[in-house]
């Protein structure tokens, strides 16, 4: 299917939202707020998908009841950078040059390419945005302020510093590494588990799983969500804003507050399913880059260590963590006079696996890792105009955003 055949269904799937920027049926001439929620690593684990049957997502299960959600939504590829940089452009990864996350300078490569935030900018509109966006790249984007990127919080950057000797000891197939912060001790990795992609990294391994005993706003996440609730609060009706938030959760590593953990105890967590001779059709290159601990652990080493129905926990307690800072969010939206007048997309970058053909992470060409949660809201104000509690099951790509939007 085309690229413009994936632009019709999504549009016709959301009647007319496909130009927001021009006046609809009934409505007065102003422009609708955008509010962009975009998560990283977020698979199709959430009560409104049914990818998961135990996840907690009541947040955004209840969003999807005032939207449409396109159960079939897939990424342009299933990498954080490209796939970013596909929304952000409207190009595909083989038009911009962006294959990998160390892509750099795919910009320079792409001299008439207009970011999204920057359309909305010559539109008249006010743009901000906070947390992951573009991966690395969202500073120079953006006109606002940024929280610091967190994705190994709370336990690197500024917010804690290693010794040389832990530096030494975080770098090794040791699972004893301990961190002294805010006069606690920690030891490292929590899930006592080699690495099986970087031993001898000094910057450790994130392939890791913990409750944390710490509020929401202690985590990056939260801090997110903090500035995302001021920022809405404060702007002005008389000018239209685009805002963008990015969650780092349930990017490993899968740390969550203990509370969001503590919803999934007594529970016999569901494995996904896993067939042993899942890869016996591939070809040795195939089946090796399936097995290959390359954007997270190795199935085998998770397994041997007892550690699979754990870390599916964890993810599930990150994404219920991430569900609760939605909610937050979309409450003080709803709360204010901007709710009656703003379009809501939530999407995730890509998949991810958890197992399923043996592999955790991301970066394979397999459905676990390139479908997408996506839901599109609009603004609490057009009841009657467009379809709410819809499912649109025509495969849609999130590429055709840029050009719908």
């Amino acid at each position: 299917m085309t690229c413009r055949k994936f632009t019709s269904i999504l549009a016709l799937c959301l009647t007319a939202i496909a130009h927001p920027l021009a006046k609809l049926p009934g409505q007065a001439a102003e422009k609708p707020n955008v509010l962009f929620i975009a998560i990283d690593d977020l698979n199709d684990w959430l009560g409104c998908f049914g990818g998961h049957p135990q996840a907690i997502t009541p947040n955004i299960d209840r969003l999807a009841k005032r939207g449409v959600l396109f159960s079939n939504a897939h990424c342009a590829a299933p990498l954080c950078g490209p796939s970013r940089n596909a929304i952000f452009t409207g190009r595909q990864p083989f038009h911009t040059g962006m294959y990998s996350n160390n892509d750099k300078g795919w910009h320079k490569e792409n001299p008439g390419v207009v970011l999204l935030p920057q359309v909305f900018q010559n539109a008249g509109y006010k743009t901000l945005g906070t947390g992951k966006l573009l991966h690395g790249s969202s500073r120079s984007v953006f006109q606002s302020e940024f929280f610091p990127e967190q994705r190994w919080s709370p336990f690197t950057g500024k917010l804690a510093n290693y010794t040389k000797s832990e530096l030494l000891s975080k770098g090794t197939n040791n699972p004893r590494h301990v961190i002294r912060m805010n006069g606690r001790e920690y030891v490292l990795p929590f899930n006592r588990m080699p690495s099986d992609r970087s031993p001898n990294d000094p910057k450790g391994e994130s392939f890791d799983w913990a409750a944390l005993d710490v509020a929401d706003s202690d985590m990056g996440d939260g801090k997110i969500t903090d500035w995302a609730i001021h920022n809405l609060r404060m702007q002005s009706a008389a000018k239209p804003f685009f805002m963008a938030v990015g969650y780092y959760r349930p990017h490993i590593p899968l740390y969550a507050p203990k509370k969001y953990f503590d919803l999934y105890d007594g529970i016999d967590i569901k494995l996904p399913p896993v067939r042993e001779d899942d890869l016996e059709d591939l070809s040795p290159v195939a089946s090796k880059w399936a097995l290959e601990a390359v954007t997270a652990g190795s199935h085998a080493t998770t397994v041997k260590h007892g550690q699979w129905q754990a870390a599916v926990r964890a993810y599930l307690a990150c994404v219920t963590f991430i569900d609760a800072q939605v909610g937050r969010m979309l409450d003080v939206l709803d709360a204010t006079p901007h709710g009656k007048n703003t379009w809501v997309i939530l999407l995730g970058d890509h998949g991810w696996h958890l197992g399923e053909k043996q592999h955790w992470g991301k970066w394979t060409g397999w459905q676990r890792s390139t479908q997408v949660p996506l839901l599109i809201l609009p603004p609490s104000d057009s009841k009657g105009r467009f379809a709410t509690n819809a499912t649109c099951d025509n495969p849609v790509s999130l590429i055709d955003l840029y050009p719908t939007l």
